[in-house]
């Protein structure tokens, strides 16, 4: 089929070079030049692993194309899909529609014959009937099925979640649409992923819904680790021992310093606006907001309480800044909160991450970027893991402690243990564990006030 995809970001450009690798002609459109320029120069804007290679073999083979010309990819397009930003309002927190709106008319325009137009970017409920009036009211001659196919792809592995998806959810009233879709999806059948279709509006809920489920059980576990310092008890085998149930599963009860990303915080706050629109609040998730927003300095507060509550003149080594692994997305990363709480609090901080050094420079005034995690430690006073990468599951204690000032590691992800670090000569702090267990060398009552 022919496929336009407009929007060449992070789900826009890994939706349509999977789409062209399943044997789709794909067109993605792009307003930004710069960008478009460097795609067809074989650079990727976007750290995502893979997905180089994928976009250049689908180049080869004339499957992809890349432009800034929308009309182009209009005139032939018997599926368009809308990938574009939804970012937070400022000042209300409402998912701001204007990208989609905008991209909605210039589609009534320019498209010739049956045309469905796809929703892939997260809009809240009702947004699909919203494009459909506009783009019959921009062009009443326009023969198009609006549908809503939101993604669920998680970044660092969006390229295995695209090709082998739990589910498809895909929202419309048109029986013609619902062929075409079928179509498009067609190649996926061999792997007998789930096809659901719905009404547009639940389509458009369903995705907002996952991702508050999501972030509440982050939330949730995050709870439960600070529980676990008080009362002496362990999180990682609380989550191992709840995870095991069936019910509740093991994924996403990993405590840690709060979440992050280009979805869950936004999702969350979109979904409590529309709630409260329509006179149905959703305070369980209202609560998760809040709870995560606190979380991440207070990680910071964990770090400066291990020094007596006074980190003035100290150098904290910070490893990880993006939001995750195995991505370079540094949007609502739980490291920038602790880093601007710890300079705030008047200490130096030095950083590394193997990924998102460039994107973290604007946003972290005053950081010391370093080239690794020896680098970062050179006279340090601690050792924070923020970000869970492979490349910092197997550090060299020994070298560690012969070039850092105080050897004390401040575990946000739990990575390590105590027992793995103290015959270096290491103090370790964690998250969810008895303190009287984790805490080593700077053991001190604001210390164990502060889990």
């Amino acid at each position: 089929m022919r496929i336009t995809m407009i929007g060449s970001g992070y789900v826009g450009l890994v939706s349509g070079t999977c789409f062209a690798d399943f044997g789709h002609d794909v067109i993605c459109v792009d307003k930004d030049e710069a960008k478009i320029r460097a795609l067809e120069e074989g650079k990727i804007p976007i750290f995502e692993p893979g997905l180089d290679a994928i976009v250049a073999q689908n180049r080869r083979s004339g499957r992809l194309t890349f432009t800034t010309d929308l009309s182009s990819g209009l005139t032939e397009a018997d599926v368009v899909f809308i990938a574009v930003g939804t970012p937070s309002r400022r000042g209300d927190g409402h998912a701001d529609l204007s990208y989609v709106y905008a991209a909605a008319r210039e589609i009534a325009l320019g498209v010739k014959g049956f045309t469905v137009v796809v929703t892939k970017s997260t809009v809240p409920v009702g947004t699909g009937d919203e494009i459909e009036r506009i783009m019959r009211e921009t062009n009443p001659e326009a023969d198009i099925a609006v549908v809503s196919n939101p993604e669920f792809l998680r970044e660092g592995a969006a390229i295995e979640d695209f090709r082998r998806p739990d589910r498809i959810v895909v929202g419309l009233s048109d029986e013609r649409a619902r062929e075409v879709m079928e179509e498009v999806y067609r190649p996926l059948y061999l792997n007998r992923s789930p096809l659901l279709f719905t009404t547009r509006r639940t389509s458009e809920l369903i995705k907002y819904a996952g991702n508050a489920f999501l972030a509440m059980k982050i939330t949730f576990i995050n709870e439960m680790a600070d529980l676990c310092e008080s009362v002496g008890a362990d999180v990682q085998e609380v989550a191992r021992g709840i995870g095991l149930d069936n019910r509740i599963g093991s994924k996403f009860l990993h405590a840690g310093p709060g979440y992050g990303g280009s979805c869950f915080p936004k999702d969350t706050l979109a979904l409590v606006k529309t709630a409260q629109d329509h006179g149905s609040p959703v305070r369980l998730i209202e609560t998760t907001v809040a709870i995560n927003d606190t979380r991440k300095r207070a990680m910071a507060r964990k770090v400066i309480a291990a020094f007596g509550g006074d980190v003035r003149g100290k150098t904290i080594a910070i490893l990880g800044l993006t939001f995750k692994p195995n991505t370079d997305d540094m949007r609502d990363s739980p490291a920038i909160s602790i880093i601007q709480a710890l300079r705030d609090a008047g200490a130096q901080v030095s950083a590394y991450d193997p990924e998102g050094i460039e994107n973290a420079r604007p946003m972290l005034e005053g950081v010391t970027f370093g080239t690794g995690p020896y680098d970062i430690a050179e006279g340090a006073d601690a050792l924070v893991i923020v970000t869970e990468w492979n490349a910092f599951r197997a550090l060299d204690f020994r070298r560690l402690a012969g070039v850092m000032r105080t050897p004390l590691l401040v575990d946000l992800r739990n990575v390590y243990s105590r027992d793995e670090v103290a015959p270096y000569g290491f103090g370790y702090l964690g998250i969810g564990r008895p303190l009287e267990d984790d805490l080593g060398v700077l053991a001190s009552p604001e210390t164990r006030r502060a889990g």
